[in-house]
């Protein structure tokens, strides 16, 4: 669960002095807790394949909960159908169409996926819900509970960035702690911030650079969630506190809670984004942000990647695409100079995933027959390739490692060159799981005695 209000955020509103922002906040923080328990406890959800009599462009579907917890609600609006007259419904049908437009008609991306996955969203989640989440499958919006927060559909980048939460899980799924957590929130902030100003027609100059503008309710003395040019500077209020980001590794934050601070030290890569868009100039998903979607695209860093991985990956990457010797290339160097990380080329991943070699091994049964495919990762459909790099990504399959193994039973066999290599009862397996896998043998398996 990727929410758009941090926790440390919610834990201060619990005292506010007005008993329904306090009560809001409480349960909003109960609500999310549980849902990152049951999030935990899921398997990855399967890819899916675009369906061949399926229209081009964005597969929208808005939901209403009706104020309640469950979802995905009540379908209220699909693709190709016009305004409802509900301000949410209809702001979140526009804002999915915005982000898509950005991903197909700037970067070729065919939604989320790169297969035109279709865009869910559902409104009025939860009685005063103060946040936002991407869940794995869907947006979730809540209406805000109308002290210090409004609907959190109000914002074009916060949308965005929830969106950008799946772009990241069908792509480099950065894990989201520490380090690696803080780039997948900035990464998120990039598309938001992108998304919105494609929105205005502004360039990298033009923007006020701030995620979030606007969901704040009047009396709130704040601009925005947070400011990518000016990290910390967000807000000040009596009740939220001071916007604690850093925007330097001067201040980089050591902390426990948040996921090791991944709301908090993201204002760290934000700020070099910030200095890459507007030293390139021009329309910032031109310049900066074609580079660092490349990385995405590419997936040029581990899972487990830190700044100074991704720092070196987007280097790379504006070399790559716009020359060794280019502007674009020394301003995207420069950025992270500036902001205290040093490129590291030692942090990076030690080849690409698509050179390595997956091996699944099923055995056991009453016959202990062995049935085995080695083939190389670029060789599997993308939906495949990216729920295999989730499951490797998030710890997935270790979780499902067969300790002790069943006698009789059959099992499988997972290896990816260096990366991993685990043994999995079947009979535990999900039917995700377990699909994939068989697909995987099917592809290039053989059998032996």
């Amino acid at each position: 669960m990727r929410g758009i209000v941090p926790p440390f955020l919610l834990e201060r509103l619990t005292a506010h002095e007005s008993a329904t922002v306090s009560q809001c906040a409480s349960r909003t923080l109960t609500v999310d807790d549980d849902l990152r328990s049951r999030r935990a406890l899921a398997a990855p959800p399967a890819p899916r394949a675009r369906a061949a009599s399926a229209a081009a462009g964005p597969q929208r579907t808005i939901s209403d909960a009706e104020r309640t917890t469950t979802l995905p609600g009540r379908t209220v609006r699909r693709e190709g159908d016009g305004p409802t007259g509900d301000t949410s419904v209809d702001e979140a049908y526009d804002a999915l169409g915005s982000t898509w437009e950005l991903l197909n008609d700037e970067y070729g991306r065919d939604s989320l996926d790169g297969a035109g996955r279709p865009l869910l969203a559902t409104v009025h989640y939860g009685e005063r819900y103060d946040n936002a989440f991407w869940d794995g499958e869907r947006m979730v919006f809540g209406d805000g509970d109308g002290v210090v927060f409004r609907s959190f559909t109000g914002a074009v980048d916060v949308v965005g960035h929830e969106l950008a939460h799946g772009l990241i899980q069908s792509t480099v799924d950065l894990v989201y702690q520490g380090q690696s957590g803080a780039l997948n929130e900035s990464v998120a902030d990039v598309v938001g911030a992108l998304v919105k100003q494609r929105e205005l027609g502004q360039t990298a100059d033009q923007a006020d650079w701030l995620i979030g503008a606007g969901i704040f309710a009047e009396g709130v003395n704040g601009s925005a969630l947070r400011s990518m040019s000016a990290p910390g500077t967000a807000y000040d209020d009596d009740a939220l506190g001071k916007d604690p980001q850093p925007a330097t590794m001067a201040g980089y934050v050591e902390t426990t809670s948040d996921n090791g601070g991944v709301h908090i030290n993201s204002g760290i890569p934000n700020h070099a984004f910030f200095l890459a868009a507007t030293a390139i100039g021009g329309s910032a998903w031109e310049g900066a942000g074609r580079i660092w979607f490349d990385v995405l695209e590419t997936r040029a860093v581990a899972a487990d990647a830190d700044f100074a991985a991704f720092a070196a990956a987007t280097i790379a990457a504006a070399g790559a695409r716009f020359g060794d010797d280019s502007a674009e290339r020394t301003a995207v160097a420069d950025a992270w100079a500036r902001v205290g990380v040093g490129a590291s080329t030692a942090a990076a991943p030690a080849a690409p995933v698509d050179d390595e070699t997956v091996r699944v091994e099923r055995s056991g049964g009453l016959l202990g027959r062995v049935h085995v495919a080695e083939v190389p990762e670029s060789s599997l459909p993308g939906p495949e390739r990216e729920q295999l790099e989730s499951l490797v990504g998030s710890g997935a399959l270790h979780g499902l490692e067969e300790d002790p193994p069943v006698p009789d039973a059959y099992t499988w066999r997972v290896e990816i060159s260096q990366r991993i290599d685990v043994t999995l009862g079947e009979r535990a397996l999900p039917d995700d799981v377990l699909a994939l896998l068989r697909s995987i043998l099917d592809r290039g398996g053989r059998r032996r005695p």
